[in-house]
């Protein structure tokens, strides 16, 4: 047997390198790089290794180890699960740093390589620097919070143990049902170890993606399910995008004339203005979207994890106790929620396949004229709400001295009037989620990222940075409030040291406004969320186009609609990373949406939080609960 000798790091950077997958017919590497911050637990060996691969597999440099391992989240998403990134950090801190990405990761299904060193195997130098101990268990260390945060989790005693090691882990990370991130721990010493790997197992390999074909019993039963109902709705997630079948479901929903509603994963699956697309479901979706759910007797819900933004706590589906869902997922887990037909397959083939076996059948026309009436009123509601002048003077709240200020809408607004096919907008967690979902009317599929699986805060510049290296050719625009850009901003240099380009608005409405409309709305009163109301000595206002400037950015700071739109005109034409900071109102909110349910205290003094936990057990009245 031919064998080549290598460090353990060496044979970790080769394999890497030598990964290919077919994307729009080109062969391409699979790993597109490694984001690395270095310290003592990696640079002396997979640094090492890392420079001398040189640019058979690039190594980008981060600013923050959270920010570079959700660059390569939003990297995956953008490449529709087809490329992966790793990321790479020393032992402690910097391992922990990325243990939410991993968990990002993990809610969204994406695939993400974290490669993070260790201390030593021998334990002959502990403790070592940033080495933390457990008295009675010697083996455990950080690196272990990482395993409910990862399809795979692995730690290397030894350099043969990566020949078992790497290939499944790419294997999770590739697979349509399993799919999630892989987590390698590489102990400082067993790094720098060398072994005579086989020659063959570096040897350039393309993989391709499986496409689970569904179970012929599965399939008769689904079809015999869809075929009978009177008042069918699709509900369309993320894995309709993963699956790349957003041609297919447009094909299914139009040879069997069913009405489609999307997650937010699922956005602009369909574009905005098909007739069949009837907008976003759940707390963050729309009034139409949810009102036909509301009377829908079968709902086949393909390649969605349904999670309680979209199912409304499991109240948006109410058509009583005979509505059946239909689950087509490529995870058997999220197929067989909620007592759902299970039809587990690949959504492409799925829907083929189904769509052969239904024939000819078609769903009513009262029934899709019914969905194009419903969305009809929800275009003009958004028109309305997101129009340069929404109110008039007799029309604003009482008593609002910042009623004159922008809103989300309206800023969503400016950015969808004047969008092309090159625009991919990019939000995560606050109040951008139910706008933009509820305001982006996508004029091409794919080309939006909402980070709601995780709601992380401060994913949106970092994850903004990945889009871009992922989609060199299309507009980023990131879309972030003011909580999330202090959080996590230093992406921004980031962009501007790689020269990825990005157009980011950041709105400021003076704190966590949307989870202080949480607290309220739950018989709470302002406390802790809004700066103004939280424990502060000097309410000192950040300005955020003097900070992205700091950073190389292009920044200018506007006070109106029209003068967004037209910074936003500046900011198209720029050569480099722009940032527009607007004041917005932290108060006036887009309607629509449906119940969810939070924690409420059962007993308390006030009267308007007893009133709230009141309001919230009616609404539980309404959840769908094992049938």
């Amino acid at each position: 047997m031919e064998t080549i000798r290598l460090t353990t790091s060496g044979a970790v950077v080769r394999y890497l390198a030598a990964q290919r997958i077919e994307v729009e017919g080109q062969t391409v590497p699979l790993f597109a790089g490694v984001f690395a911050i270095f310290g003592h637990g990696n640079v002396t060996c997979l640094g090492h290794e890392l420079e001398q691969a040189g640019d058979a597999l690039p190594t980008w440099r981060g600013q923050n180890e959270q920010g570079m391992a959700l660059a390569a989240v939003a990297y995956a998403k953008a490449n529709r699960r087809r490329r992966i990134m790793a990321a790479t950090s020393s032992i402690g801190p910097g391992a922990t740093n990325m243990v939410t990405a991993a968990a990002v990761a993990m809610a969204n299904r994406m695939p993400l390589l974290l490669l993070a060193g260790e201390t030593f195997n021998s334990r002959v130098p502990d403790p070592v620097l940033q080495q933390v101990e457990h008295f009675g268990n010697p083996t455990l260390t950080v690196n272990d919070a990482f395993r409910p945060v990862v399809r795979f989790w692995d730690r290397i005693t030894s350099p043969e143990q990566l020949v078992h090691s790497l290939p499944n882990a790419l294997a999770t990370m590739l697979d349509p049902g399993d799919c999630g991130p892989a987590f390698i721990s590489l102990p400082q010493d067993v790094q720098g170890y060398a072994y005579d790997f086989p020659t063959r197992f570096f040897t350039e390999t393309l993989h391709e993606i499986r496409r689970p074909r569904p179970d012929t019993g599965e399939l008769r039963r689904a079809a015999a399910a869809l075929a009978a109902a009177e008042r069918p709705l699709i509900v369309a997630g993320g894995g309709v995008h993963w699956s790349l079948s957003e041609d297919g479901l447009r094909a299914f929903a139009e040879q069997h004339n069913i009405p489609v509603v999307e997650t937010v994963a699922g956005r602009t699956c369909l574009v905005a203005d098909h007739p069949l697309n009837c907008g976003p479901i759940g707390v963050t979706g729309c009034t139409s979207a949810n009102a036909m759910a509301a009377e829908a007797d079968v709902v086949l819900a393909v390649g969605t994890r349904l999670g309680d933004f979209v199912t409304g706590s499991w109240t948006v589906f109410s058509g009583g106790n005979d509505v059946q869902i239909i689950g087509l997922n490529a995870a058997r887990f999220d197929a067989t929620k909620h007592r759902s037909l299970p039809l587990v397959a690949d959504a492409r083939e799925g829907l083929a396949e189904l769509g052969a076996v239904l024939g000819a059948y078609r769903a009513p026309e009262e029934w899709s004229d019914r969905a194009s009436s419903e969305t009809s009123q929800y275009h003009a509601y958004i028109d309305k709400i997101a129009a340069p002048e929404t109110a008039t003077a007799a029309e604003r709240p009482t008593g609002d001295s910042d009623s004159d200020l922008p809103t989300y809408a309206q800023v969503v607004g400016v950015v969808d009037r004047a969008a092309d096919e090159s625009t991919y907008v990019l939000a995560a967690a606050g109040g951008f989620p139910g706008e933009l979902v509820n305001g982006w009317r996508g004029q091409a599929v794919h080309s939006f990222d909402c980070e709601y699986g995780y709601s992380c805060m401060g994913y949106e510049i970092s994850g903004g940075w990945g889009a871009k290296m992922a989609l060199p050719d299309r507009e980023v625009v990131v879309l972030v409030g003011d909580g999330s850009y202090l959080m996590m901003n230093s992406d921004l240099y980031s962009t501007v040291l790689t020269c990825h380009k990005l157009i980011v608005i950041v709105c400021d409405n003076g704190g966590y406004a949307v989870i202080n409309r949480l607290q309220m709305a739950q018989g709470g009163v302002p406390f802790n969320n809004l700066i103004a109301d939280s424990r502060v000595r000097d309410a000192t206002a950040v300005d955020f186009a003097a900070h992205a400037a700091s950073m190389g950015c292009e920044a200018e700071t506007v006070n109106t609609i029209a003068e967004l739109e037209a910074a936003y005109g500046r900011a198209r034409a720029a050569d480099r990373t722009y940032v527009i900071a607007i004041n917005t109102h932290a108060y006036r909110w887009t309607e629509g949406g449906s119940f969810w349910e939070v924690g409420v205290p059962e007993v308390s003094a006030s009267a308007d939080v007893r009133a709230a936990r009141a309001e919230m057990d009616a609404g539980k009245a309404d959840q769908r609960v094992g049938w």
